[in-house]
């Protein structure tokens, strides 16, 4: 298993290489959750746009600003829910923070951290 600075260990379930040992457990619990019909549409990944790319007045471009949350599904009452697993030490990340933030205000989405 490789590792991250922060002691995470990658894992695969499911012919899926998870970033660490809590995400590769998380999505197991939310499969259960889904073949119970507690959830649905469970999906990993998923893109969300949060500042488009831009063309610089001096010429070239700024690249998009993208998002891509661990997990995103429907709950049975048909609520979406975008779901994030992170240590702590990440939770502080400025980078990780900002998405947030711009996850809010760009879609009107809160991160579920688990």
């Amino acid at each position: 298993m490789i590792g991250n600075k922060y002691g995470a260990r990658k894992k695969e379930i499911d012919g899926i290489l998870f970033d660490s040992t809590k995400e590769a457990k998380r999505y197991q619990s939310l499969k259960l959750l889904e073949q119970t019909g507690q959830i649905k549409e469970l999906r990993r990944q998923v893109e969300y746009l949060l500042i488009p790319s831009q063309k610089k007045p001096s010429g070239g471009v700024e690249r998009a600003v993208k998002y891509h949350p661990d997990f995103v599904y429907h709950t049975r009452a048909g609520d979406l829910v975008v779901e994030d697993v992170k240590s702590e030490p990440t939770r502080k990340k400025p980078d990780y923070v900002m998405r947030r933030k711009l996850m809010l205000m760009v879609h009107g989405i809160e991160i579920r951290e688990i």
